[in-house]
């Protein structure tokens, strides 16, 4: 990796995401309170708070209470500022679907709605998008989720056929040029909204595989603390493994409850073998927490010891974990980040 070089330009945005991310886990907080948080001096968090209250990002709460010299201003982050705008596009057992809902840079939902559509192509998702725009206030992001693959703008493979090697996010770009776009994989969205709902003390190894019906598995995992997506945003598509059958034959033995068992113990086998995860959750419309024991026996069955087990965990709907992780995705999109390296050697 190069080296990075801070300008004055990227430390001054560095130091803004810093006060503003540290009075938005404050709640309220003053210009020294914030100052002795951040290790900012007092005067650059003064500029950078006049700043952010010129654009309506923080609010001025007015005086704190005295303690005997001039009271100082209390500052609060003004969540409502902007907001974000996700959907979830779906097909499920024949029926296309897309969710919507609203974010405030706080990630709280608001005005979530399901649309049951005949079809969906890029001309259908787009339009929704003028629609829902046009109804809300300051609308920064837009994040979608789809059962696909996207990298730079462009979906590859999709369940959703009319989506499938379509230049949607390119397209919504030169619509919307002041507003982020990203599109999203289902697991490795809902990997990262699961992974974050266990508020682990330290950074781990995390993997989520969906074995949903009539269609193929997917996966998504955490590396380190870090989503894994690939280099061409492959990674997960544990259905590639090689499980000595055909993709078809892979498709009948998911409808048979002794097919399914050997195929999910063979792709956990897999996943536990290249990425030791600290925890394995498996969900889907075919699994049942019934199996768990099952699993971890054929999984001890194929040699993996069991002091290298994962935690298993079995949940069947993990539809609002997809929606959190699709909102703090679209949420990151808004914030100006650059990388520091811990030096490995």
């Amino acid at each position: 990796m190069l080296p990075t070089s801070h300008n004055t330009q990227q430390v001054k945005r560095i130091n803004v995401e810093i006060v503003k991310n540290t009075l938005r886990s404050m709640g309220v907080g003053t210009k020294a309170s914030i100052a002795n948080l951040t290790k900012l001096s007092v005067a650059t968090c003064g500029t950078i708070l006049n700043e952010l209250l010129q654009t309506g990002e923080i609010i001025d709460l007015g005086p704190d209470e005295s303690s005997g010299g001039r009271p100082a201003s209390r500052y609060q982050f003004n969540a409502d500022y902007a907001s974000v705008l996700c959907l979830i596009i779906r097909t499920e057992g024949g029926i296309h679907s897309i969710t919507h809902t609203y974010a405030n840079l706080n990630g709280e939902m608001a005005d979530e709605q399901t649309l049951i559509l005949d079809e969906i192509n890029v001309s259908v998702v787009e339009e929704l998008i003028a629609e829902l725009i046009a109804q809300h206030h300051n609308v920064q992001a837009i994040g979608i989720g789809i059962p696909g693959v996207a990298l730079n703008g462009v979906i590859g493979i999709c369940d959703v056929p009319e989506l499938a090697n379509q230049p949607l996010g390119l397209r919504l770009k030169e619509q919307y040029e002041d507003i982020e776009v990203v599109i999203g994989n289902d697991m490795n969205l809902t990997v990262y909204g699961l992974y974050n709902e266990q508020q682990f003390e330290e950074e781990k190894n995390f993997a989520v595989v969906t074995f949903p019906e009539n269609h193929f598995p997917g996966a998504g995992f955490i590396i380190d603390g870090r989503p894994l997506t690939g280099n061409t945003q492959f990674g997960g598509e544990v259905s590639f493994l090689p499980f000595g059958v055909s993709r078809e034959e892979q498709l009948r033995m998911l409808k048979t409850k002794e097919g399914l068992q050997e195929l999910v113990v063979q792709t956990l086998v897999s996943i536990i073998a290249i990425i030791n995860p600290a925890v394995i959750v498996v969900t889907g419309d075919t699994m049942d927490p019934a199996m768990r024991n099952g699993l971890i026996q054929g999984c001890l069955n194929h040699h993996i010891p069991q002091e290298h087990m994962p935690e298993l965990m079995i949940r069947r709907d993990t539809r609002r974990e997809y929606v959190t992780g699709l909102i703090a995705v679209t949420l990151e999109s808004l914030t100006y980040r650059i990388q520091v390296v811990e030096k490995q050697w």
